[in-house]
């Protein structure tokens, strides 16, 4: 007889499915107590415990604090359990694909809301860790670099299309979408000022339509 080898593809797949869903429990729990007490009191340990795995596990899994919460933002962009490239968003391929550019900009407004629901308080902790962390920092500096990139990115479409105001660089354009979709200015009009998100879409999808169109 030849040896079980569904058998062992079985015992194989099912051992990483337990892996997985250890792994996002961890994920889970960091990012509650990383929200509820700040990245520097949020230790290994705590995390563990509310895991309900050991500190081995959680470096095992996912790695030190700064790999944990670079996870959790990552995942937190791409809205799933898995980075996801910025041109293999559904959102982005919908807006690239749009005439219209107020359509266009409804799209990522809509999107952005989305993600800064998820993104916000862990982007601002990860701002406040990056002050005294270099390993957070340079998260921090990684994550913020490519985010300036995407907001050019849509500017550069605005303006391929024909779309950006004429009296407006590129850059210009491209500094106003960051500024206005940053996790502060969200947190400050929904947390601050309670503004529903619903609220803070519509503002921003109008504002940006102000702003940038021609």
């Amino acid at each position: 007889m030849g040896p079980p080898v569904k058998k062992r593809s079985y015992d194989a797949s099912t051992r990483q499915a337990a892996s997985t869903a250890t792994r996002q429990r961890i994920l889970a729990a960091a990012r509650e107590l990383i929200v509820e007490k700040g990245y520097r009191r949020a230790t290994i340990a705590s995390i563990a415990e509310r895991a309900g795995v050991n500190a081995d596990t959680v470096y095992a899994l996912v790695g030190r604090k700064p790999v944990l919460l670079r996870e959790l933002i990552e995942q937190a962009i791409s809205g799933t359990d898995h980075p996801v490239p910025a041109e293999e968003r559904d959102y982005v391929i919908a807006l690239r694909a749009e005439p219209d550019p107020r359509a266009k900009i409804r799209i990522y407004a809509k999107a952005i809301r989305a993600n800064l629901e998820r993104l916000a308080p862990l982007f601002l902790a990860l701002r406040d860790a990056s002050t005294t962390d270099p390993d957070a920092y340079a998260v921090w500096q990684q994550i913020s670099d490519r985010r300036a990139a995407n907001m050019r990115k849509f500017a550069e479409d605005l303006h391929r299309t024909g779309h950006l105001r004429s009296d407006l660089r590129i850059s210009d354009a491209a500094d106003i979408v960051w500024a206005t979709n940053s996790s502060e200015l969200y947190v400050m009009l929904t947390l601050e000022r309670g503004w529903s998100p619903d609220h803070y879409e519509e503002w921003l999808a109008d504002a940006w339509m102000r702003m940038l169109l021609a």
